[in-house]
């Protein structure tokens, strides 16, 4: 009961051998963090694979994303707390910054819904987000158009417990154009990065039912 075919020690791998497949491995393992995890997730790339790969758009997109879900939580906490203070945000006075990098047009008296034409400048490499207060099922007609160059647009919405919900993806655009609806009641909208050398701004036209229009810090 007790005979076990024992390998002879001959055929058993060395201590050294085995040192080597460790470091090996070891090696494989730091390869892959630094050229794919870190990028991919936090976009860090210090060799520049991941921009090569398109993993360290990903990792920023992520980065983008969860700090803006970190805000929406502080707001949506502050809102709680304070719900008299909520409506002065929506009205704060053109020095404010949401006024000032939105620069909404006020809608005429009899126009259905809301109307803003906003206008996003970007530098080599930034990337900056405008988003829209929406109820679930409204609806919003939108366009946007970039002068000097192409951009990279992500398409998503999000609300308190959902950081992120997609709607569409794009890479070097130069114009976009459809009817948003809203999946849920929360905060939906766009993404734009600059890939290329030079300065771009990006014009966005909406209208629709929204309550408000918001850039994402």
């Amino acid at each position: 009961m007790h005979n076990v075919n024992t390998p002879p020690t001959s055929e058993l791998p060395s201590s050294r051998a085995l040192l080597r497949s460790t470091a090996i491995a070891a090696g494989v393992a730091l390869v892959l963090l630094v050229t794919v995890v870190l990028p991919a997730e936090y976009a860090i790339d210090p060799t520049g694979v991941g921009r090569v790969l398109g993993l360290t758009e990903m990792g920023e997109i992520k980065m983008s994303l969860a700090a803006e879900a970190e805000a929406a939580a502080a707001a949506d906490a502050a809102a709680k707390g304070a719900p008299a203070a909520a409506p002065a945000a929506a009205t704060a006075p053109p020095s404010a910054p949401v006024a000032t990098a939105a620069a909404p047009v006020t809608p005429p008296a009899d126009s259905a819904g809301r109307s803003d034409v906003t206008q996003v400048a970007l530098q080599p490499g930034q990337g900056r987000e405008i988003k829209l207060v929406m109820r679930e099922g409204a609806r919003v007609n939108y366009e946007w158009t970039v002068e000097g160059g192409v951009v990279n647009s992500d398409t998503h919405a999000d609300k308190p417990g959902t950081p992120y919900h997609g709607y569409a993806k794009g890479r070097n655009q130069a114009s976009d154009r459809g009817v948003l609806v809203a999946a849920f009641d929360g905060k939906h909208g766009w993404f734009w990065r600059n890939r290329g050398r030079q300065p771009v701004t990006v014009t966005l036209r909406t209208d629709g039912d929204y309550r408000d229009l918001q850039e994402v810090k």
